[in-house]
């Protein structure tokens, strides 16, 4: 009885350190991937057996082999991805935004509008001048032109925007529905006594990429599903998926859920910061840009129609732009065919330049609020540059904290070779005394047999 009680202990916990050695080995293949959650055996005594006065021990179990992780962490992290990712990505869009307009440079808006007002300063001292009205047309087809490249980028930027979200969205939908379907495969293992925790891993590392996507809560079920709501509406769950869709309604994005639900309480992440974007950014970039263009259109106009041209029948009354469409400055297309119906003379002589000296000092000239025409473009200029800085500034802020949380992380539960290389030896010097037990209660055995015989 008691040989034999020996052999079984023994044998149990070859098999015990045997599956610490394999879960040691998976550990330190695994040290490299980022992904990767250490896991960790759980050893215990097995149950004791009952034999007259006494308890005799069964040797060792392996009780569970656990990953170790801090869910404290892993929520701080996922909050904080959401912050970044929302601030990086807002930084990525504004920024394609404020290149259009190529400021400072000689090929801004800004500089181009300036020469603009100086052909009209420089035709009102020969107001009679050929080749200054040309200047004039010239001028004003280059501000046009500029006008126009911006508003097209502009278009291109807010179409770029939304193909992206709706990218971003395919690929929520894609990661919640590998969630559920890891929902189902880690709850049957867990039902039948198995461990799933790669599978868990993979689960939780979508988790985290959907975190980048946007704002996302997670709880667990009684049968170890994860829960995920998105902007408190429920993404997945073991049983149900959700899938989300982006529509645009009255020239805004909205961010709608398969049932029919809006999420009202959406934060947070790269789909929020393209949405927000397409909603509120691009838009106000673009009215700022149209209010100066109709502005210098409108007061222009305003001072042209006044004047009189130097043709052989002097002309009043005309625009000098047709209009502001389709983010075109149209210029009155019978002044571009002959130029001396620019109308710059006050009184209708040739000499006269009245005219096109008040539209040079347009240029200098304040509204009501004490803001000349390039002021307001400055400040167009001012705020692109402060919101895309500002979202710089952000996304580096909330990467260095996301740097010190994933190395606690990695502190925590990523695989130290030291440690595991200190476990192989304790677990090899454990499996080898077994060994050695049944080694000696087999000889034990053969001395016993050898004795009756």
């Amino acid at each position: 009885m008691g040989l034999s009680r020996a052999l079984n202990v023994a044998q149990s916990g070859l098999q015990v350190y045997q599956a610490a050695l394999d879960v040691t080995s998976n550990n330190i293949s695994n040290s490299s991937n980022t992904g990767y959650t250490r896991q960790k055996v759980v050893l215990a005594s097995a149950d004791p057996t009952s034999n007259g006065n006494f308890l005799w021990g069964n040797g060792v179990t392996l009780q569970d082999i656990q990953r170790v992780r801090d869910t404290l962490t892993d929520s701080q992290i996922r909050t904080n991805n959401s912050s970044y990712s929302y601030n990086n990505q807002s930084s990525t869009v504004l920024g394609s935004v404020q290149t259009l307009f190529t400021e400072p440079s000689s090929n801004g808006l800004s500089d181009v509008t300036s020469a603009f007002f100086t052909s009209w300063q420089n035709l009102a001292v020969t107001p009679n001048s050929v080749s200054l009205r040309n200047n004039v047309i010239q001028a004003s087809q280059t501000l046009s032109n500029k006008i126009k490249t911006i508003n097209d980028g502009i278009a291109s930027v807010k179409k770029d925007t939304a193909n992206e979200l709706n990218d971003k969205i395919a690929t929520l939908n894609t990661d919640l529905k590998q969630i559920q379907n890891l929902n189902g495969q880690i709850t049957a293992a867990s039902a039948s006594g198995q461990t799933a925790n790669d599978l868990m891993d993979t689960r939780d590392n979508l988790i985290d990429e959907i975190s980048n996507l946007t704002n996302v809560n997670v709880t667990s079920d009684s049968n170890g599903a994860a829960v995920v709501t998105i902007g408190g509406t429920l993404a997945v769950d073991r049983t149900t998926v959700n899938q989300f869709s982006a529509s645009e309604v009255n020239g805004k994005m909205v961010i709608s859920s398969s049932n029919g639900s809006t999420l009202p309480n959406i934060s947070g992440g790269e789909i929020v910061a393209l949405t927000d974007a397409y909603n509120n950014k691009i838009p106000e970039y673009q009215s700022s840009l149209d209010s100066f263009v109709n502005r210098l259109m409108t007061s222009v106009n305003s001072l042209h129609a006044t004047g009189y041209s130097v043709t052989n029948s002097t002309q009043s009354g005309a625009n000098f732009f047709d209009s502001y469409t389709g983010g075109t400055l149209n210029i009155n297309q019978d002044l571009v065919n002959d130029p001396n119906k620019i109308a710059v003379s006050s009184d209708g002589t040739a000499s006269n330049g009245d005219v096109a000296t008040s539209i040079a000092d347009l240029v200098n000239t304040k509204d009501s609020t004490g803001n000349t025409i390039v002021d307001n473009y400055t400040s167009l200029i001012s705020n692109i540059g402060s919101d895309t800085q500002y979202a710089t500034n952000q996304a580096d802020s909330y990467s260095t904290l996301l740097t010190q949380l994933n190395t606690q992380k990695s502190s925590y539960s990523g695989v130290s070779l030291d440690e595991e290389m200190t476990n192989v030896i304790q677990y090899q010097r454990s499996y080898e005394a077994c060994a050695k037990v049944i080694t000696t209660a087999n000889a034990m055995l053969e001395t016993l047999i050898t004795m009756v015989s």
